[in-house]
């Protein structure tokens, strides 16, 4: 096998791994086997910390098979397992027996525990997730005290079917049997369950809204349209408001500055620092490396949003999103590499385009890389779904080296090829120029609180909608609302970074670059303090391992925050920069 052709399947698996479930629908005759799988157990608020279903003392078949999962089935957790139920299709069952549980004191307590916990199950039939809980949890009153654990031992499960598809599935409990509180002896409990079938005329196109209609989990996502419309209309008045202004000012400037162009009147403002305003920044290398992943990350993420809006990621395929910000991540590894390699050869350091590959290349991956182990080893600590097998890590592992890195150095030499002079409007001098007292309203701190808040408020509504979703197992599906969200912190990045830019320009500081990306990426400060806020305050996650688990998803995501909005206010600021002092007469 050539390389080009290990090259093009590894292209091409993420489409089909995207299309798995775009296949025809699952047809049954009369009485055909129909397959329910268990997959995972875990605490009701903790989203995160699950365990295979197997792991509880329940009806275990003598060899457990496990069924042949996807990619993003492996990522979202799931590990499921063919069980004892034995179900036909339109075949109703009352009361079938599946096993009697002899359980000993060591699994009584451990049952027991995880009632307490709330813990809850899913079955999977059809690709159709199936939840309840394991058992309940009875508290009475203080004076006399009573605590009563109950396990369900009858599962009613309830089909609807269409033809020969199904429709829907649930699954109710009952017939709870009271755990000892301090167990001693060994206890038998009998396990059975029942099936009922029920003709619908749903569609089968249609059995999504019909799965949409069923919640286990909390409803938190309530959309509140008048909200994410009232974020948007500010987000568009401060834009155009900061335009408006800006234009006023800068045009006002461009008077000033034309009134003599013999150069008799002081000089003062912006135009002073026009032999300073394009010394490039300290620390080239790390500068265009920041540039280079944010350009990707930000290109991976409209990619992400396109393919959401075009319908290709359902409730039914699981884990589809992480498959493809994966092989996105991948594959747009070669634009981080051009915009780097590019903009650090027109800096004058293009003979050291290796060192800034390698840098470019590692910049994300190796903290991303670091969290993720940390997270997958807490799990495998616990003995949860969310560890990773090694195959699985192997597998991304290789994804990066083999297909990442090597789509990074041949961004860079196309970068490299393609990069002419800076071409910058005013040459700087050798010797800087000092830069003078600055208040503190126009400090550093000040820049960063301005221009991290302003794009939080942009996105603060429907940072609310993704974490009740993403925290509350619930599928996100407002795709066109983040997709305009999109746009608008872009918009909004772009624009406070450009005022903020001339503020600092006005007061003859010309240590722009740097500034610019820390403006806008402050972002990410306050977008982790909404997060902190959203675990202690908003949500019922507790634990070391749910713990671990948010944090660390969380300062991944707000770090490439960070870099994509950082590149943002940059370039334009950049773009801003060449305007004004292209656009007057310099000695």
């Amino acid at each position: 096998m050539t390389t080009w052709t290990v090259f093009i399947l590894f292209f091409l698996f993420p489409f089909l791994e995207l299309g798995r479930h775009s296949v025809d629908a699952e047809k049954y005759d009369d009485n055909d086997e129909v397959k329910l799988y268990v997959n995972k157990v875990g605490p009701y608020n903790n989203p995160h910390e699950t365990y295979h279903y197997y792991s509880l003392p329940v009806c275990i078949p003598e060899k457990i098979e496990h069924r042949s999962l996807s990619l993003g089935e492996v990522l979202d957790g799931d590990r499921m397992a063919k069980s004892l139920y034995k179900l036909k299709f339109k075949m109703n069952l009352e009361k079938k027996t599946l096993c009697t549980l002899n359980l000993k004191k060591k699994e009584l307590e451990k049952l027991s525990e995880a009632i307490e916990d709330q813990y809850y199950f899913e079955f999977v039939v059809d690709d159709l997730p199936l939840r309840n809980f394991v058992g309940h949890l009875e508290e009475g009153r203080l004076f006399p005290h009573t605590h009563k654990v109950l396990v369900w031992t009858q599962y009613d499960f309830v089909f609807e079917y269409n033809d020969r598809q199904i429709i829907s599935a649930n699954v109710s409990v009952s017939d709870g049997v009271e755990l000892p509180e301090t167990p001693e002896d060994d206890l038998e409990i009998p396990q059975t369950y029942s099936v009922k079938w029920v003709p619908t005329s749903v569609k089968y196109e249609d059995r999504l809204d019909r799965f949409k209609a069923r919640k286990f989990f909390p409803v938190t996502l309530e959309i509140h349209w008048l909200s994410v419309m009232n974020s948007m209309i500010l987000a568009f008045l401060l834009i155009s408001f900061v335009a408006v202004i800006l234009m006023r000012v800068v045009k006002k400037d461009f008077a000033r500055y034309s009134e003599d162009p013999t150069g008799d009147v002081d000089e003062y403002g912006w135009k002073i620092i026009h032999s300073d305003v394009f010394r490039f920044p300290q620390r080239k290398m790390l500068f265009c490396a920041v540039l280079g992943v944010g350009s990707q990350l930000l290109c991976m993420a409209t990619i992400i949003i396109v393919l959401a809006l075009a319908g290709q990621f359902s409730v039914h395929r699981h884990g589809a999103v992480n498959v493809a910000s994966c092989f996105l991540y991948a594959l747009t590894s070669v634009v981080s590499g051009f915009v780097a390699c590019r903009l650090f050869k027109q800096m004058g350091e293009g003979f050291r385009w290796v060192q800034c590959v390698h840098l470019t290349s590692c910049l994300f991956a190796v903290p991303f890389f670091v969290l993720w182990g940390i997270q997958n080893t807490v799990a495998w600590m616990y003995h949860s779904t969310q560890a990773l097998p090694f195959t699985t890590v192997a597998l991304m592992m290789m994804v990066w080296l083999f297909i990442g890195y090597p789509l990074t150095v041949l961004g860079g030499i196309f970068g490299k090829n393609a990069a002419g002079d800076f071409d910058a409007p005013c040459r700087a001098k050798n010797i800087p120029r000092e830069i003078p007292y600055t208040p503190w309203y126009r400090s550093w701190m000040m820049h960063y609180l301005v221009g991290g808040f302003l794009p939080f408020s942009a996105i603060s509504v429907e940072l609310y909608y993704v974490f009740a979703t993403l925290w509350s197992r619930e599928p996100y599906t407002l795709y066109g609302i983040l997709g305009l969200t999109f746009i608008i912190v872009l918009c909004v990045t772009a624009t406070v970074s450009i005022a903020l830019t001339y503020f600092q320009l006005a007061i003859e500081d010309h240590e722009w670059w740097w500034r610019s990306i820390f403006s806008a990426g402050s972002t990410s400060v306050f977008i982790f303090l909404y997060a902190s806020f959203y675990y202690f305050r908003r949500s019922n996650m507790s634990g070391f391992f749910q713990t671990v688990e948010f944090f660390s998803s969380i300062f991944i995501t707000c770090y490439a925050f960070f870099l994509a909005l950082g590149t943002v206010a940059f370039f334009a600021s950049l773009k801003f920069v060449r305007y004004i002092y292209g656009s007057i007469k310099m000695d």
